[in-house]
């Protein structure tokens, strides 16, 4: 942060600010469009994309923005930022294609949706700052793949879970320690809940009853930390991670992850991802580092963070959209990637499992939804037992009958065609094959 307010304030003072499309415009987007106006200088929010056009406006609206006019095509756009206007438009290809744009933020957590902005993103050369970790945690390797070919960016955001655990753990490295557990504090965890039941808190929050149901079911802290799992080639320590049930502080972690998996196992695997539920400082995130160096035990006595040999790091909050200008600057200015999927063959997926009895020819619905949720499993079991990425499952047809909990496998359904999605996980599988089961053994 200390260079980046310093890189903005030049970049505003010189009269060339980082133009930003966005594409979304849902509760989270409404935030960063306002944070994109009035945070930081040096940025400058000129379009967003939504296939409903009036949000749109509504967002840029609560953000300040007065001039905003609708156009359908790239060079369209060009002329109204050119005039000093805000663009809207149902087509995010628009802002892929924009020379007026120099970066994008995809804010839609839409897995084939997103999917297709960053392939036309990558296409014509932009950055991408996204908070689609769904998407990530699916095929980000083979994303991150094409980003490099291309010569661009495409990375995490600041603010979400899996960013503020890699900022962490750049941290905790630099110090010289070695970081051994990721890990994501949680309030709730069932797998039961469904849009149905958090309707209330949805309707509370301006969230749709899917997203808030991602975030209670388990899914979504899935796809957050097989994300982080697969940027720092980490693993998980069982099927569906430890997820320990802990009232007290997350300086108690350390202790339980000694006695639960032990020090050697935890360096054999090359560390894990996990989460605790109910622990404090929530909603934060924490790091669990060893110590290779007996002369630095002393200075890690001194700022009192106990004996060793497991040491415990934490951030007490992570601030959604209000960070996520920050990864902007660090992208657009430093070059930097925030948090992303390491262009290899991934060590940890996230798999379907059935909410309830599923009956032969029944659809499965989308991710935050009635019939399914999401887990994270080691991707060589996902890839020698033909486990089903709930990624890639939406829409797909049961070809038999699948009881609660259990796994859903690729020889349970009959995936919808023309998805783009599956076709870049297809290609992850041939392009970077699958992680070492003797890795993770």
């Amino acid at each position: 942060m200390i260079m980046i307010d310093q890189a903005l304030r030049e970049r505003e003072a010189e009269g060339r600010p980082v133009r930003v499309g966005m594409v979304g415009a849902g509760f989270m987007a409404r935030g960063i469009a306002r944070q994109l106006r009035f945070a930081l200088p040096g940025i400058r929010l000129v379009a967003i994309a939504n296939r409903t056009p009036a949000k749109a406006h509504d967002a840029l609206r609560r953000a300040g923005h007065t001039d905003v006019r609708e156009v359908s095509d790239p060079d369209a756009l060009d002329r109204m930022v050119a005039d000093g206007a805000t663009a809207v438009t149902r087509d995010p290809l628009a802002l892929c294609a924009a020379d007026s744009v120099d970066l994008l933020i995809e804010a839609t957590g839409a897995i084939e949706y997103g999917a297709h902005v960053l392939i036309a993103a990558i296409a014509n050369g932009k950055d991408v700052v996204s908070l689609n970790v769904e998407l990530d945690a699916t095929v980000g390797p083979i994303l991150q793949y094409r980003a490099q070919a291309a010569g661009v960016i495409v990375t995490g955001a600041d603010g979400d879970q899996p960013a503020v655990q890699r900022n962490l753990v750049r941290f905790v490295r630099g110090i010289g320690l070695t970081p051994l557990v990721c890990g994501n504090v949680k309030g709730l965890q069932d797998h039961t809940r469904t849009p149905t039941t958090q309707a209330g808190y949805a309707a509370q929050w301006g969230q749709t009853p899917e997203g808030v149901t991602s975030f209670a079911d388990g899914t979504k802290i899935s796809f957050e930390q097989a994300l982080v799992a697969n940027s720092l080639d980490m693993t998980i320590a069982r099927s569906g991670m430890i997820g320990f049930s802990h009232q007290g502080h997350v300086d108690d972690l350390p202790a339980m992850y000694l006695r639960e998996v032990g020090l050697e196992k935890l360096r054999a695997l090359g560390g894990i991802v996990d989460y605790v539920v109910g622990a404090q400082p929530s909603p934060g995130v924490y790091v669990i580092a060893a110590n290779d160096d007996p002369e630095r035990e002393v200075y890690l006595r001194y700022g009192k963070l106990g004996d060793g040999p497991l040491y415990s790091f934490y951030v007490p909050y992570h601030l959604t959209a209000l960070e996520v200008p920050l990864s902007v600057a660090r992208v657009a200015l430093f070059r930097d990637h925030v948090v992303t999927s390491a262009p290899r063959a991934p060590r940890v997926d996230v798999v379907a499992h059935a909410k309830r009895d599923l009956q032969v020819g029944e659809k499965l619905d989308g991710l935050g939804g009635y019939l399914t949720y999401g887990a994270c499993e080691r991707s060589d079991r996902v890839a020698d037992e033909g486990m089903l990425p709930i990624g890639i499952a939406e829409g797909a047809y049961l070809r038999r009958a699948v009881p609660r909990d259990r796994v859903l496998t690729l020889a349970d359904v009959d995936l919808p065609d023309g998805r783009l999605v599956i076709d870049l996980r297809a290609e992850q599988d041939r392009v970077l094959g699958r992680t070492s089961a003797a890795r993770d053994a």
